[in-house]
């Protein structure tokens, strides 16, 4: 958008009259000069000229001069973007309706007959003048009113973050985990799809995808665990058969939760992902997973991804029921359930990068090691 000159209030707008006729000029001082700071300029080259170092409000442009007339100086005025933005007000003969009409179409904003009505030239300015703050004016809301709009975006951007991270603390603290599994696996997440990208698979999934929502949904993978019983998950031994096919109804009940939250709003992106992640980071490659036994790529890719983020962290984290795993003990885990588990693409983008989760899963992007 071509920038509105700011005219201070408080300060002498300045006009630029080009006319090689003198008495015209004289004229147009005497009757502008106690509102303005008047320009009086001879040729149409020499306007150019000084528009090369100071830019008035106005410009008033007489048509019929030598060597360079109104068209032709005008013409270079709006081919300027230093310039194109200046009002121009042609001075035409009284009879001249064809150079009105071809003024207006290079750009110009009126025209005013000669000899000069003084009232109606004083009138045509302050109106334009005028015309030029109200557009600054309208220019400045904008601005401000965009800042505001981007700033209050940004508040609920931040809200948003911490309600989700707190929900994420929340599903910890119910599923009695502790050292932030919950944070750990959204990193793991960051660095598996950061390798995806740099390994070019599955570029037609990811290439329009906003792989930072991604990343945060990992956050609520477990969130359907809020509507699994305190005995079941705080059992400290290994569960039984039919406690364990409560535990596999996770999924689905934190599916559910996300998909009732979204018909409230119409931001469904997120929630939308959130859903995905949170009923299938348990399904299966080879399709032996829960809840609905999936198989290969019927998995959502999203589901695939956290799959290894989130055992991976399962395996090298101490639970009441095992031992934390080393970190090489867990890629070999991994590695063996290419294929069977894991999509095998996802395993050889994990392999490569494996080490990084070793170091606390660093942002790939930023060259971390």
């Amino acid at each position: 958008m071509t920038e509105i000159q700011d005219v201070p209030l408080k300060v002498k707008p300045q006009v630029m009259v080009v006319d090689d006729n003198v008495v015209n000029l004289q004229i147009a001082r005497k009757a502008l000069g106690d509102i303005y700071t008047i320009i009086p300029v001879t040729s149409g080259k020499m306007a150019l000229n000084l528009l090369e170092k100071s830019l008035p409000a106005l410009i008033l442009l007489d048509i019929d001069m030598p060597e360079m007339n109104g068209f032709e100086t005008i013409r270079h005025i709006k081919e300027n973007a230093e310039t194109e933005h200046i009002p121009i007000i042609f001075l035409t003969a009284v009879s001249d309706s064809g150079s009105e009409l071809e003024g207006l179409r290079l750009g110009a904003v009126d025209y005013i007959t000669k000899p000069f009505s003084v009232p109606l030239l004083i009138q045509r300015v302050n109106l334009h003048i005028e015309l030029i703050r109200q557009k600054r004016d309208l220019q400045n809301y904008n601005d401000n009113l965009m800042q505001m709009v981007s700033e209050k975006t940004k508040t609920i951007e931040e809200l948003q973050h911490a309600i989700i991270h707190a929900l994420g603390d929340l599903i910890e603290c119910r599923d009695g985990l502790t050292g932030g599994h919950v944070a750990r696996t959204q990193k793991y997440m960051k660095t598996m799809t950061d390798g995806l990208v740099m390994s070019g698979h599955y570029a037609n999934e990811i290439k329009d995808a906003d792989l930072s929502i991604w990343v945060e949904s990992a956050q609520l993978h477990d969130i359907g665990k809020v509507g699994i019983s305190d005995d079941i998950l705080g059992k400290p031994g290994k569960l039984t058969d039919e406690e364990f096919t409560v535990i596999k109804t996770h999924p689905i009940i934190g599916e559910n939760a996300l998909k009732g939250a979204m018909e409230m709003t119409s931001a469904k992106e997120f929630l939308s992902h959130a859903a995905i992640v949170a009923v299938s980071h348990h399904e299966k490659w080879d399709g032996s997973g829960y809840p609905y036994g999936l198989k290969g790529e019927e998995i959502p890719l999203l589901g695939r991804l956290m799959a290894i983020a989130d055992v991976y962290d399962a395996l090298v984290s101490e639970r009441p029921y095992k031992s934390a795993f080393s970190h090489e003990m867990a890629v070999a885990i991994i590695v063996e359930e290419s294929g069977k588990h894991f999509d095998p693409v996802l395993v050889e983008v994990f392999k490569k990068h494996s080490h990084h989760f070793m170091n606390g899963a660093p942002d790939l992007e930023n060259g971390g090691h």
